[in-house]
């Protein structure tokens, strides 16, 4: 699908939209929050609300304002001082957002996150349930990640791809990623379109953070590419540019544009395939790949090869071929240590060598996702 025709004939029907803005988009430079660039936001997201569009925002920048509150010259260094940094900036950072979204009639709702939370089934339908309901009472979800107690994400500045993760959970039309730069630059000039996120749309891009943030643009195309994959299309345009929004759902040609995938993954192959981390990983051979990537069959113990790690009935793992690379993930029905008894063997032979045979699939189709 070329550029004009995504932005012309489905920009403009997006009825569901995930927007993530960094922090160098809603803060000044000493970290503290920009009330200008902040009211100009939560004036074009009102409007959208306005024209019936769902919209939920996933917005950095506690680091930053608790950096400003504590009148620090840089980003702290350690886990626990950029801890503090953002338990004091988090308050601040939300009482600018409800001032000023206020006078635009727009509610807000705090909602603090960390990945473990998604990995877990059922709290990830517990945060989509509290969505849905937020959704009911016509506030605005003000998504951040939990950075007072999360390690990983402070060290690896994952809100842009906590944005895709929310993008695919409540199904979104359109992800939204919204920095200080026009769009994915080549030699200066802004790529109007990327139809797949691969090594030579990466090649264009660095992995530096900003003074006060932590992602760069490698995340943000990570980001596109997870929501891209489940079928729905992404956006990277700078929040600066007046109107941004409401341009962008117009067709107007502003930032980067992501085509997405034909096919659209379901809800429950969205958390499988692009959220949930695997565990562990089996081996099959070409036989058991193409069963899998062509056929659309199940997993059986016939085609497994090998096992790596160590995990137990009902985690997620991943499948990878010959060379190694990761062609599925699923739900696994047996334990690292059965798999490895059972590899290799017909299923009408599991329960001889186990003493029990409670399923024929290593992975059953309807709990694995195509990567």
């Amino acid at each position: 699908m070329p550029g004009k025709d995504l932005r012309q004939n489905v920009l403009p029907n997006v009825r569901r939209i995930v927007v993530k803005v960094g922090t160098n988009a809603i803060c000044q430079p000493t970290g503290r929050p920009d009330e200008d660039a902040i009211a100009a936001l939560a004036e074009q997201i009102a409007a959208v609300k306005n024209a019936g569009v769902s919209i939920t925002l996933v917005a950095s920048g506690s680091i930053g304002a608790g950096i400003g509150e504590l009148n620090l010259d840089a980003r702290p260094k350690t886990t626990p001082q950029l801890q503090a940094a953002a338990a004091i900036g988090q308050g601040q950072l939300m009482r600018t957002f409800h001032d000023i979204f206020a006078r635009y009639g727009v509610q807000v709702a705090q909602v603090l996150v960390t990945r473990n939370s998604f990995e877990d089934h059922q709290q990830y339908l517990n945060i989509r349930n509290t969505l849905a309901a937020l959704e009911e009472y016509g506030a605005l979800p003000i998504i951040n990640e939990n950075d007072t107690v999360a390690i990983e994400e402070l060290r690896y500045g994952e809100n842009d791809v906590l944005a895709g993760i929310v993008a695919n959970m409540l199904g979104a039309d359109l992800l939204a990623l919204l920095t200080v730069v026009d769009g994915v630059l080549s030699d200066g000039e802004v790529v109007d379109v990327i139809t797949q996120v691969d090594d030579e749309a990466m090649s264009l891009v660095s992995d530096s953070g900003s003074k006060f943030g932590t992602g760069g643009m490698a995340t943000k195309l990570q980001a596109a590419d997870m929501v891209v994959r489940a079928g729905s299309a992404a956006v990277i345009a700078n929040a600066r540019t007046p109107d941004v929004l409401r341009r962008l759902l117009v067709g107007e040609q502003l930032g980067t544009v992501f085509v997405p995938a034909e096919r659209k993954m379901s809800s429950r192959r969205r958390w499988i395939g692009l959220t949930a981390s695997p565990v562990g990983k089996v081996a099959v051979d070409s036989g058991a790949a193409r069963a899998l990537t062509e056929g659309g069959k199940s997993l059986l113990p016939s085609g497994i090869t090998g096992v790596d790690g160590e995990f137990r009935q009902g985690d997620m793992i991943a499948v990878i071929d010959a060379t190694g690379a990761e062609i599925a993930r699923g739900l696994t029905n047996y334990s690292s240590e059965q798999i490895e008894t059972i590899k290799g063997l017909q299923t009408d032979k599991i329960q001889q060598v186990l003493g029990d045979k409670p399923y024929d699939e290593v992975i059953h189709r309807n709990n694995m996702a195509i990567v």
